[in-house]
């Protein structure tokens, strides 16, 4: 038999519904509308053909150095996302600066990216 999760209180003050783990789905749901769309955050045709392919082609590997992961020298795990590093999307198309040239990118593994995202993306859990 399977065991299953204890509910915990959602993540978001204030809020009292029960749930598996983070956020109630209303509270999920909201995150994800404040996010918006991966077109709308930026990640067009142009992110998928010329960023993501690039920096994956250069760091094959993990880069992430973050101590907070649990390690201090690179991670080593297979790529699989092209992170926008040491500056966020944002604030590289706010600076007038091209969010698609692989210079500002850098790979990381699945595990190393979700921390990252959860850390540092307003609107995500880490608000």
């Amino acid at each position: 038999m399977a065991r299953r999760r204890a509910l915990t209180v959602c993540s978001t003050p204030g809020c009292p519904a029960l749930t598996p783990a983070g956020r109630c789905d209303q509270h999920r749901r909201e995150a994800e509308q404040q996010r918006g769309s991966a077109r709308q955050r930026g990640y067009d045709s142009e992110h998928q053909q010329r960023f993501r392919p690039t920096v994956l082609a250069r760091d094959p590997r993990c880069v992430c150095t973050d101590e907070q992961h649990g390690h201090g020298t690179p991670c080593g795990a297979r790529s699989v996302h092209a992170d926008h590093w040491p500056t966020s999307r944002r604030d590289l198309v706010a600076q007038g600066l091209d969010p698609n040239d692989p210079r500002h990118g850098r790979g990381l593994c699945g595990p190393c990216h979700s921390s990252e995202t959860a850390r540092h993306q307003p609107g995500g859990w880490n608000r």
